[in-house]
Parts: structure tokens; C-alpha cells; sequence
């Protein structure tokens, strides 16, 4: 069969199996020096690959013998574009008089007109996708930081207002139709079991099992039986037999959250299991097959764990067929405003509130510029206080936690001010405390004082540091 992604910088190809069908793919072959190369993201149809690029120089690519990258699409000329680097990082991007064009950002390129595109970020080749793909170590500096567009929210509830979240989103829809093994990249908190789903809903997997599971969260022995099950007494505490996660999610998709944090010992099995696609359970006899497609996520450089031995190199690049790297919410601005109003109204109906409160252009001015550190997660919890606290018509700047945190230039860490405003300086915080003692530690009679219902207030008790009153004994 001619292969349609034509690899002149060694590349290895592998068949990985979806419903007996044998769909071919290309990975990177397995040297530890790749790890941390700048890479090319290819996608032709549901044909996905994934190439070194070359740190300085000129890189083409076409339909022709005469390029670096042969690309077998019928929308791609001989010599369709050129990408020139430089000291790693992709200078311009230019059609080289193609038939079908050279589009960046939606606009069609000139011949030899001059294009930069950053890391993250797609563009076409005739009907063909490519995304440059940097080590995950580049990809946190500012050279990411994308141009907010306008904020929407898509049909799955997902809020994108971000020129380089369009593009991922978009990137991940066309990996999503593949059978590829998926890594995604990012902080704590960017959005990466929100993405791991997306792409699970747009396979032709999505009505199969989406099955997640935290690499980190568990024991090497609760880890090992999750994954893989295990028979009655083939460990203590084993009183009945366990079905597997590889067995339970036949047909579908495991995501395998904190990928990083996987034990040598378990990351050696796992491997096992990916090249025989069989597993077996702890303390069984016979092996099960299975069809599932991976999805790992890390906050963590796997790049570099495996350069410390810390995670072996062949188990990445079995996950690491295609990465996705997540920009952290300080990079995406645009989106902050938006999701704060999609957290409000969910919030908001979660406390049985008749109304959905605004937000007040000084609150909305401070949550634009703290840098998040906890990003998407640290902002939900954020609002969902403010909901909680505020008892008018609009979340104020006394409803955040803006006394406590201030904001930080670039990615400089939070700095907690415990000198700062005394809490009981909070007029809410008064009027709680005023209406419990009226209604001596009652409860119930506070909150109908307050207008709220009893769930809300003990919120609010919490949410404030107030000691929730005693019930006296013996009364």
C-alpha cells in the first residue's frame, strides 16, 4: 500500500487495531534525543502523524519525491509550502505556488508571500492540517500567548475565546476521528479531562466507555488491580473478583490522568499490555483482549522524566503518538469573562438563587488580571464563593478573594497577605453574624432573616471562616 505520509527523518510505522480493522500510523521512533524536539503535527483525512522538524534551515513539504515531508493527498502540489527555522523556533511559513493554497489563520497565502505561525497554532496544505508542536518546555513561555478572538461557547458547553483554543479544539476534533494514542499537555487545572471527553464524544468511539483513571491517586497495588482487575484472594483484602479498567472500557477510551505519576514498576506491565493489546488479571490465568484508545494527560516534562529514568522512553512514545499542549488561563484572557458568567449562572441555579447576579466592572477588571495559578479549576472555586457571598444583585469585588491574593506580574507564584483588610471589616460577613445572635445560634431562623435558604448560609458560614453554632445539650 503506498503510504500517504512519506517520513525522510526516520520515522517507524505501526498498525494499531479499532473493531478488527488494521489502520496504519506513524510514530516517532523511539530515541531519547527526540523527546524534546520541535515537531510537525500532520493530519490527512484520519491518516495522523507526527515528525521531527530540523532546529535551523528550510523544511518542505509536498506531494513530490523532492520535499522533506511527502504528503499523498490529492489537494497537495509537488511542492506545496516551505517552513524556514531558526534556532528552533519557525521564522515564516510560505506557498511555494501551490494549486490548492497555503492558508494560515483562514486567509490564503500569495505565492512566496511570508507567514508566521506560533506554536499550537494550525494551518492548511491543500485540505490538509498541520500544527507545529514545540517540547513542552517551550511551550510555556510567551512565544504561545495567542490573540484573544470572540469569546463563544460551542454546542457542548465549552467556552473558546482564544485564537490558539480554536485551533486545538479544532486540531482535536480531526485527531478524534483517528485511532491515534493521545498526551496532553498543561498545568493543573487547564482543562485536560475537559478535552480528553471532547475528543472521546467526536470518535467513532463516543458510544463506548470513556473510562478515567488518576495514575497518581492510588497505590501501586490499588493502581495495578484498577487497571488490570484481579481474581478473588489473589492479594489480602482481594474477597471477590475484580473486572479491570482495560476490560471494562472495551471498545472505548481510557483516559489516564497523571500518566507522569505511574510507578516504573506498573509502567513496565502497562507497555506489556499496549504491545499484546491483552491484559490479565492480577492473579488470573488467561489474557483478555481489548480495543481501546488511549488518552494520557501530565503537568509534569515526561520529556525529561524520561532523560532521568524517571519514565521509560518506549512507554512514551506509545502514548505520545500525538501531543496537545494546553495553554495555562494567564495566556488566555479572552476567556476569563466568559467562563465567569458560565460559572455564575451554574452556580447560581446549584443554590436555588431566583436570580443570577452580574459582575461588577472592578471584580471583572481583577479576575482579568490575576494570573491564575490554578487556572480554570482556582477560578470555578472562585466564583463559586462570590455566588455564595453575595446576597444583592452583583458579585463586587468584596466577594473575591482579591483582599487575600493580589495579582502578580507574568507567572510570578501568589503572594497571601495575611496583614491585609481584617475579615470582619466584610459587611456580610456582620449582617451573618448579626442574624445568628438575634436568632441565638438558630440556624434555620437566620437564614429566613436573611432572605436565603439554610444550605446557602452554612455555605456562606464556611465560605467566611464563621464557627457553625452549637445546638446547647440537654435542650
Amino acid at each position: 500500500m503506498n503510504d500517504p505520509l512519506k517520513p525522510k527523518h526516520g520515522e517507524e510505522h505501526f498498525s494499531s487495531h479499532r473493531h478488527g480493522a488494521e489502520i496504519p500510523s506513524t510514530l516517532p521512533v523511539t530515541q531519547r534525543g527526540d523527546a524534546g524536539k520541535r515537531r510537525l503535527l500532520v493530519i490527512a483525512g484520519e491518516r495522523v502523524s507526527s515528525h521531527a522538524l530540523p532546529e535551523t534551515g528550510e523544511f518542505t513539504v509536498g506531494r513530490g519525491d523532492e520535499v522533506d515531508l511527502r504528503i499523498d493527498d490529492p489537494s497537495v502540489s509537488r511542492v506545496h509550502a516551505r517552513l524556514v527555522f531558526e534556532k528552533s523556533r519557525l521564522v515564516a511559513i510560505s506557498d511555494a505556488g501551490s494549486s490548492n493554497g497555503t492558508r494560515v489563520r483562514g486567509k490564503r497565502l500569495a505565492v512566496d508571500q511570508k507567514a508566521s505561525v506560533p506554536p499550537g497554532e494550525t494551518f492548511e496544505v491543500g485540505n490538509v492540517l498541520l500544527m507545529i508542536q514545540a517540547p513542552f518546555e517551550a511551550e510555556s513561555t510567551p512565544e504561545t500567548s495567542s490573540e484573544p478572538t470572540q469569546a463563544h461557547t460551542d454546542e457542548s458547553g465549552i467556552v473558546i475565546g482564544d485564537r490558539t483554543m480554536a485551533s486545538l479544539y479544532q486540531l482535536a476534533e480531526r485527531v478524534a476521528k483517528s485511532t491515534i494514542n493521545v498526551l496532553l499537555l498543561g498545568e493543573t487545572g487547564v482543562g485536560k479531562d475537559v478535552l480528553a471527553r471532547r475528543i472521546h464524544a467526536k470518535s467513532p468511539r463516543a458510544e463506548r466507555p470513556f473510562q478515567p483513571l488518576n495514575c497518581g491517586a492510588l497505590s501501586d497495588q490499588l493502581l495495578e488491580s484498577e487497571l488490570f482487575g484481579h481474581e478473588k484472594g489473589s492479594f489480602t483484602g482481594a474477597v471477590e473478583t475484580k473486572q479491570g479498567l482495560l476490560e471494562a472500557a472495551d471498545g472505548g477510551t481510557v483516559f489516564l490522568d497523571e500518566v507522569g505519576e505511574m510507578p516504573l514498576g506498573i509502567q513496565v506491565k502497562f507497555l506489556r499490555v499496549l504491545e499484546e493489546r491483552q491484559a490479565r488479571r492480577v492473579g488470573g490465568l488467561r489474557s483478555r483482549a481489548f480495543d481501546i484508545r488511549f488518552i494520557a494527560a501530565t503537568n509534569c516534562d515526561l520529556a525529561e522524566a524520561v532523560q532521568s529514568g524517571k519514565f521509560r522512553a518506549d512507554l512514551f512514545y506509545r502514548l505520545n503518538g500525538i501531543s496537545l499542549y494546553i495553554p495555562p488561563l494567564r495566556q488566555r484572557v479572552g476567556e476569563i469573562e466568559a467562563l465567569t458568567r458560565t460559572f455564575v449562572e451554574k452556580f447560581s441555579k446549584q443554590s436555588d438563587r431566583s436570580s443570577v447576579p452580574t459582575v461588577s466592572a472592578e471584580a471583572m477588571n481583577w479576575l482579568k488580571s490575576h494570573p491564575w495559578p490554578g487556572n480554570i479549576r482556582e477560578l470555578q472555586n472562585a466564583i463559586e464563593r462570590a455566588v455564595l457571598l453575595s446576597t444583592e444583585d452583583e458579585i463586587a469585588l468584596e466577594h473575591l478573594p482579591a483582599q487575600q491574593l493580589q495579582p502578580q506580574h507574568g507567572n510570578a507564584p501568589m503572594v497571601s497577605h495575611a496583614a491585609g483588610p481584617a475579615v470582619d471589616e466584610d459587611p456580610e460577613r456582620a449582617r451573618i453574624i448579626g442574624a445568628l445572635e438575634e436568632c441565638a445560634g438558630n440556624q434555620t431562623r437566620a437564614a429566613k432573616v436573611l432572605g436565603i435558604s439554610r444550605n446557602t448560609l452554612l455555605a456562606r458560614l464556611d465560605a467566611y471562616g464563621i464557627p457553625r453554632p452549637r445546638k446547647p445539650r440537654g435542650g
